[in-house]
C-alpha cells in the first residue's frame, strides 16, 4: 500500500460529512479533487470502504474501520508536530470546541486574543445544535463544549462567562401596533421559533407553557440567523437570546417587546468532563479564561445592560 497523509485526510472527512460536496467545502478542495482522492485511496484495498446508494454515500463496515485506523495515524502526526514545537518552547496543539448555534456570538471573544498569544495552536471547532454538543462532549471528543443550559445527564466542570438573556422581539410594525399588552402577541401573531433540540426552543416551550399561551402558527426554522431574519421580515415574533441581537436592536429594525416572565435569564458556561485529563493546551486555555474573562465581558458585552 502506498497511501498519503492527504488521502487519509480526505477520506476521514468524507466518512464524517457523507458528502462529497461539504468535505470539498471543508478540505477547502473542489469536488473533483477530493473524488479522485477518494478513488485513490479505495484503488489500494480490494474491499470497498464506500457505497453509493440512491445517490446517498454510506460508509462500509470495513471503511468504519479504516477511518478509525486512519484518524489514530493523523492524531499521531499532529502529536509528533506539536511535539516539535514544544520542543522549541512553543505551547502547540489543538483545541477542540463544541458550541451550541447562539454561542458563535459569544465565544469568538473568548478566542481571539488566546489564538494570537499562541499562534501555533489550532483551533478545531464545531457549531451546532444542543443534542449534538452535548453528545460530543459526552464521547470525549472535545476538549470543552459552550452551552447555556448544563446537561443533567452528565458529570462535569463549568466556568460562568456571561449571562444569557432571552427577550420577546418583534420588528417595528409590531412595537407600533400593540400598547403594553404583548402577551397577546404570542396568541396573535406567528412564533418562529429553532428546531427541537435546541436550548432556545426549550426555553420558549417552557415559558408558552407556563404562561398557558397557545400561538397562532409555530414557523421552525433551523438556525438563529434564520429565525432572526423572519421576524426582521415581519413573518412573526419570537423569543431570542438578545446576545446576537445588537446591530438589529441598535438600527431600530428589531426591538424588545416586555411581557411578563421575561427575559428568561441563563448563563453561557464552558463546560468538560469531570476528572478529564486536559491536554497543555486544554489547560492554559481554561486558565486564560479564568483570568480574563471578567475584562473581555466588559469590554465587549457591556452593551448589553443598555436593553
Amino acid at each position: 500500500m502506498n497511501y498519503t497523509l492527504h488521502q487519509l485526510q480526505v477520506f476521514l472527512i468524507v466518512t464524517k460529512t457523507l458528502s462529497i460536496t461539504r468535505a470539498a467545502e471543508e478540505l477547502f478542495l473542489t469536488q473533483p479533487a477530493v473524488s479522485i482522492q477518494l478513488k485513490n485511496f479505495q484503488n489500494q484495498f480490494e474491499i470497498p470502504l464506500t457505497e453509493v446508494i440512491k445517490k446517498r454515500l454510506y460508509v462500509t463496515d470495513f471503511g468504519k474501520e479504516i477511518a478509525v485506523a486512519a484518524e489514530n495515524i493523523l492524531n499521531e502526526v499532529y502529536a509528533i508536530n506539536y511535539k516539535t514545537l514544544a520542543f522549541k518552547g512553543k505551547l502547540s496543539g489543538r483545541l477542540k470546541l463544541s458550541v451550541v448555534s447562539t454561542g458563535k456570538y459569544v465565544i469568538p471573544y473568548y478566542l481571539s486574543n488566546f489564538l494570537k498569544k499562541y499562534d501555533e495552536i489550532e483551533l478545531d471547532m464545531d457549531v451546532n445544535n444542543k443534542k449534538n454538543v452535548v453528545n460530543a462532549l459526552k464521547n470525549n471528543e472535545v476538549d470543552f463544549a459552550f452551552v447555556s443550559v448544563l446537561p443533567q445527564e452528565l458529570d462535569i466542570e463549568s466556568e460562568i462567562l456571561i449571562e444569557n438573556s432571552l427577550y420577546l422581539v418583534g420588528d417595528p410594525s409590531v412595537y407600533n401596533k400593540i400598547e403594553n399588552n404583548f402577551l397577546t402577541l404570542l396568541s396573535l401573531s406567528p412564533l418562529i421559533s429553532r428546531e427541537l433540540g435546541s436550548a432556545t426552543r426549550t426555553a420558549m416551550e417552557e415559558y408558552i407553557s407556563q404562561q398557558n399561551i397557545q400561538p397562532k402558527t409555530r414557523i421552525t426554522l433551523t438556525s438563529n440567523e434564520a429565525v432572526k431574519q423572519a421576524v426582521i421580515a415581519g413573518i412573526g415574533v419570537s423569543i431570542m437570546p438578545i446576545i446576537g441581537l445588537k446591530n438589529e436592536l441598535d438600527n431600530g429594525s428589531l426591538f424588545l417587546l416586555p411581557a411578563i416572565g421575561l427575559p428568561i435569564v441563563t448563563s453561557w458556561r464552558l463546560i468538560w468532563l469531570k476528572g478529564k485529563k486536559m491536554s497543555p493546551v486544554a489547560s492554559a486555555f481554561l486558565e486564560y479564561i479564568k483570568n480574563n474573562k471578567i475584562e473581555i465581558k466588559q469590554s465587549h458585552f457591556a452593551w448589553i445592560k443598555n436593553y
